[in-house]
């Protein structure tokens, strides 16, 4: 192997800067970008220019660099200062002088001459590889050595007793165990008909490259195949196992539809035949890109039609639009809608009258102030997030009611001038509403349910938002089919009577609708493949594994291994915390020796930290109980949750690369949002900070990348899996534990929560599991007898 020491580099880089400067004043671009390359070759491969008789010769030299045309007299004395600084430097014996001593040179007849002339010479130009395979001779015949022969199955000089690290040290370790210079191999392994630039099997030995075009990796399967080396050798040894390919015959798919799908095609993709290109194309957009359950070709289908209302400047909190709706807004994909109950709420565009606006806003603030106003009553109060999703249904509920019947949604046809929360106090508005969605599903869901809910309570005597208004009913108007000129005067008479009325049918038609509702998204169908193995979190762990196995070199990628550590981590975190998404999202960073943030701080920013605690000598993540949705639970019983994390498999290892490296090449040079987890920051992005969708987006894209199986490319970990987001690993958590203990109590320590939830919301404990259980407790006696 050549000795990369640092008088080799330094003298490289000095013939480099000797090219510069002697030879590019008087060559012209191509002359220079072929000399010196190979006087580089010279010095790394520690091989004399080649001397014949006892002088250089120039022939051989410009057959090798291509230059036999422009080898003029003036090249070649600014060339020989260089050459013989090489010849020095490895101590060779130093070559003769061009010009020789004058003499008296016999006179020799012409008829000779002519005959000298016409004698074919024995020398050749370095032959060629044809498009058949069979080497190619030059038609001219010039003075030289006889090139080296090439030989499809070269014979190595050595056995391989070595097995370099690096693609750049093996690819040189198995050039000199061969016995080729990069030349050579270029010759042997290029075809005449193809373009693929010498320099570019040159930079990939001197280490400033890898290859990443389909073309590359086809003359690296090449190389393999000449020095008779297992298929894939070279590519394993690359410093970025996940990058994908550039260079695929993908048609007429569309740029940005070809990034995602590229990662997850074969390297062959381009080779193979048309149907089997389809075959693979249509598997990675229904089970990678987009998951192939019923629910998501629903979600798919409803996204496209639009029709929702939204309320610009009424969001909990005073944001111009709602934290889980801004983001699909502004052009997210759409496929990270899985975290919203509903896929039309991907459809707001329509801006609310600013009457309905004010309406809205008097609502929210009714429902999330610390204080009622005087003079109303209420009984109890909505989160952020709970304000924002009543806030998006009720813009749905509005958005149907206004939407041309004549158009695809088929809507009712509500002018927006009329649309008010007095029409909810009619039943006939609710009922049409209800079979609207119903069409359009095909059946009845707990979304229906809940939506009654909300109504039943709005209209709930003393406490109920609507009930306390009564003036809503001043902008209300008859609509035909909905509400009669009779209900209106009745409501207007007896305003109590009128909502005890609708409290009545909305509390009996959620009866009805829970009797036949059915369960359209089902949770567990993505990871169904983990839930039913033995130990569901040992199955899961894999993807963690995968990851590490394909981890960028972090000193040549930087920003990609930030991002497999950041992967790494997230998943991490998931299994061990178990908390829901928001709270994994919101968890704040304190770096070693920094002052932690006061538990009192943390309360009013209802979010946790990481922290390193002396006492314990490890990472604690401390989250207050009011940072849950569930703070009111037994499980916390108002006490703060507090985990130190267990320093195992690397986690700290990698927990410290990322605090004190990773997390500051993602942020670059953008705000600091506090947060342990941040966004890679880019032109376009305006905050580095992750919502509900973004951090959604990056779960299911680690899923994507590293935990599905793709049976073309052998990647990935998990066979069956689908794609989905964090809130899945609780599901996972839950039952792991049930299986291993069938305690439903220590199931719900996992996840922060109780018995009754597990049970109804986490758990996959089924019979079957149940009777392994309880049948590895009794079969102990009969191993025992």
């Amino acid at each position: 192997m050549p000795k990369q020491d640092l008088s080799s580099r330094h003298f490289q880089r000095k013939i480099a800067e000797f090219c510069q400067v002697r030879i590019g004043p008087i060559a012209s671009k191509r002359v220079l970008e072929n000399v010196r390359p190979y006087l580089i070759s010279l010095v790394l491969y520690r091989k004399p220019p080649p001397i014949l008789n006892g002088r250089i010769d120039w022939t051989s030299i410009a057959q090798v660099c291509g230059i036999e045309a422009e080898l003029t007299a003036d090249l070649k004395k600014q060339l020989r200062p260089g050459l013989d600084a090489i010849i020095r430097w490895l101590g060779a014996t130093p070559a003769a002088e061009d010009v020789q001593p004058t003499k008296p040179v016999a006179r020799v007849s012409k008829a000779p001459l002519r005959k000298l002339a016409t004698t074919p010479s024995s020398t050749r130009k370095p032959q060629r590889l044809t498009a058949d395979g069979s080497t190619a001779r030059s038609a001219s015949a010039t003075p030289g050595p006889q090139p080296k022969p090439i030989s499809p199955f070269p014979k190595p000089l050595f056995e391989a007793t070595d097995d370099p690290v690096s693609f750049q040290d093996a690819l040189i370790y198995q050039m000199r165990r061969f016995g080729e210079s990069y030349w050579q191999l270029y010759r042997a392994v290029v075809r005449l008909d193809e373009n693929f630039d010498n320099k570019t099997l040159l930079s990939w030995i001197q280490g400033e490259r890898v290859p990443r075009s389909v073309a590359s990796f086809d003359i690296l399967s090449r190389i393999e195949k000449r020095y008779q080396l297992p298929a894939g050798y070279f590519k394993a040894k690359l410093p970025h196992q996940a990058r994908s390919l550039y260079g695929h015959d993908l048609g007429d798919i569309s740029p940005a539809e070809r990034r995602r799908i590229a990662v997850h095609l074969p390297d062959d993709f381009s080779s193979l035949p048309f149907s089997k290109r389809e075959e693979i194309l249509d598997w990675v957009r229904r089970v990678i890109i987009s998951g192939s359950t019923e629910y998501r070709r629903y979600q798919a289908a409803a996204s496209k039609q639009r029709y929702a209302i939204r309320f610009p400047g009424v969001t909990y909190g005073g944001s111009s639009l709602s934290p889980r709706l801004s983001p699909l807004l502004s052009g997210a994909n759409h496929n990270a809608a899985d975290e919203l109950e509903d896929p039309d709420l991907l459809s707001g565009v329509v801006d609310a009258t600013p009457r309905l606006a004010m309406e809205m806003a008097d609502l929210i603030r009714f429902k999330t102030s610390t204080l009622t106003a005087i003079g109303f009553q209420r009984n109890g109060v909505w989160g952020e997030e709970t304000a924002s999703q009543k806030l998006e249904h009720l813009g749905l509920m509005f958005g149907a009611l206004a939407a041309s019947p004549s158009g695809i949604v088929k809507g009712r046809g509500v002018p927006l001038s009329q649309l008010s929360f007095g029409l909810l106090v009619f039943p006939g508005v609710w009922d049409w509403y209800l079979q609207w969605r119903e069409q359009r599903r095909g059946f009845y869901t707990k979304w229906e349910q809940d939506m009654l809910m909300v109504a039943q309570a709005l209209t709930r005597a003393e406490v109920g938002w609507i009930r306390q208004h009564p003036e809503l009913l001043k902008n209300v108007r008859p609509i035909d089919g909905l509400i009669a000129p009779e209900e209106i005067e009745f409501a207007a008479r007896n305003w109590n009577g009128a909502c005890d009325a609708f409290h009545r049918h909305a509390a009996n038609r959620s009866k009805e609708v829970q009797r036949v509702m059915r369960v359209h998204r089902d949770p567990f169908e993505p990871i169904m493949c983990i839930l039913e193995a033995d130990s569901p979190l040992a199955e899961y762990r894999k993807i963690t594994d995968e990851i590490l196995k394909r981890m960028p070199d972090d000193d040549r990628y930087p920003r990609p291994a930030a991002e497999a550590v950041r992967s790494f981590l997230l998943l991490r975190f998931g299994l061990h915390l178990g908390l829901r998404q928001k709270n994994l999202r919101q968890l704040r960073v304190c770096p070693r020796g920094h002052f932690p943030t006061s538990e009192r701080r943390l309360e009013d920013l209802k979010c946790g930290e990481l922290r390193w605690s002396d006492r314990d000598g490890g990472w604690e993540v401390l989250i207050p109980s009011v940072a849950f949705k569930n703070s009111g639970s037994s499980f916390f019983g108002q006490k703060p949750f507090r985990l130190i994390l267990p320093d195992l498999l690397d986690l700290y290892k990698y927990l410290d690369a990322y605090i004190d490296k990773h997390r500051g090449v993602l942020l670059g040079s953008a705000k600091d949002p506090g947060t342990l987890f941040v966004k890679t920051v880019k032109t376009t992005s305006l905050d580095a900070a992750y919502n509900s969708t973004t951090f959604y987006e990056a779960w299911r894209t680690v899923i994507q990348r590293y935990g599905i199986y793709n049976p073309y490319t052998g990647r990935g970990a998990i066979k069956g899996l689908l794609p989905h987001g964090p809130h899945n690993v609780r599901d996972i958590l839950a039952t792991h534990i049930l299986k291993q203990t069938g305690s439903y109590e220590q199931a719900s320590y996992a996840i922060q929560d109780t018995p009754d939830v597990v049970q109804q919301h986490y758990g996959r404990f089924l019979p079957q599991d149940k009777a392994a259980l309880a049948a590895k407790i009794l079969n102990q006696v009969w191993e025992a007898a």
